[in-house]
C-alpha cells in the first residue's frame, strides 16, 4: 500500500523549517540536498548563484510510516512560492498527551490560528492554524469520540 507523505514548498527558509521540525518531532533529518549540490545536467540550465544554497529536497521521518519533505523553490526556474490553504499536513495522534505536546511546540509563533487545541463535536481535541513558516497543519485526537460516533 501506498504511504502519504507530505510535501512542503518554501520560499528560501526550508532548512530553518525543517530544523525546527526536527525539535518539534523529536527526530533526525535523513539529509539535506542543495541546489548548489546538483551535477551539471546537459541540456538543464545552470544553477544561478542566487539559488545554490536553496535547498532542493529534504525528508524528515514523524514516526516509521510517515515523513514530511520540503524544498525551496527557484523562481529562476519558473517556479513562484505561493503560500495557500490549499496543503494541510494532518496529525492524527494516538493520545491526548502527544497531541498536547505536538501543538505546544509547532504552534509557537503561529502566523494564523484557525482553531486552539480544544474539544470538537468529533475529536476529544482538534487544533488548525499555520505555523510560523506559513505552513497549515490540523492536529486530531479523536479519543472519547470514537465510542459516540460508532453509537449513533
Amino acid at each position: 500500500m501506498a504511504k502519504i507523505h507530505a510535501y512542503l514548498n518554501f520560499n528560501g527558509n526550508c532548512a530553518e523549517a525543517f530544523s525546527f521540525y526536527e525539535g518539534v518531532f523529536n527526530t533526525k533529518n535523513v539529509g539535506i540536498y542543495k541546489m548548489g549540490d546538483m551535477p551539471p545536467m546537459e541540456g538543464a540550465p545552470a544553477i544561478p548563484d542566487s539559488a545554490k544554497e536553496k535547498v532542493m529536497h529534504t525528508a524528515l521521518f514523524i514516526n516509521e510510516t510517515t515523513m514530511i519533505m520540503g524544498s525551496d523553490v527557484v523562481p529562476e526556474f519558473g517556479h513562484q512560492y505561493q503560500a495557500g490553504n490549499n496543503v494541510y499536513v494532518m496529525l492524527d495522534t494516538e493520545t491526548a498527551e502527544e497531541a498536547k505536546s505536538i501543538y505546544e511546540k509547532l504552534s509557537v509563533n503561529a502566523q494564523r490560528m484557525e482553531m486552539p487545541l480544544g474539544e470538537q463535536f468529533w475529536a476529544e481535541l482538534y487544533a488548525s492554524f499555520a505555523d510560523q513558516f506559513g505552513i497549515n497543519w490540523m492536529i486530531h485526537f479523536e479519543g472519547n469520540k470514537a465510542q459516540k460516533c460508532e453509537d449513533e
